[in-house]
């Protein structure tokens, strides 16, 4: 969709102070709301509303066959080396020793969610990318 990049900017705005909910509003969601934003597509779906633990939600998703959300947004878009995430792209990064959280590249950073809202993270922490 060629408006996309506006479309993403309105859905951050929308969201940077949300607050932080499992099943409702976490970084997984977060990501997947970004995602429909720039293509119309809803692919979190299935899982949104659904838990209201992330230990919930993490048993869903191994119930459905994936080990993680991250694993999840493996089988949905290609990988590409970090350094060549563009704007849009799903980026994965550690989130504070609790694992891997999901956030949207940025230009030279890129939107995570904190308990507090949306907060900006360099890329040059990122640990793996998905091309949208």
């Amino acid at each position: 969709m060629p408006d996309w990049r506006v479309r993403l900017g309105a859905y951050l705005a929308r969201v940077a102070h949300l607050p932080y909910r499992p099943g409702q509003h976490d970084c997984a969601l977060f990501a997947a709301g970004a995602v429909q934003a720039m293509t119309g597509t809803d692919l979190a779906a299935a899982w949104r509303g659904r838990y209201r633990r992330l230990e919930d939600g993490q048993a869903a998703l191994q119930a459905a066959g994936f080990a993680s959300h991250v694993d999840l947004a493996a089988s949905l878009f290609p990988e590409v080396v970090p350094s060549f995430a563009q704007a849009g792209d799903v980026a994965v990064f550690e989130a504070d020793g609790a694992g891997q959280a999901l956030g949207i590249v940025q230009g030279g950073a890129a939107y995570v969610l904190r308990p507090e809202g949306l907060a900006l993270v360099s890329r040059l922490h990122m640990q793996r990318a998905f091309r949208v």
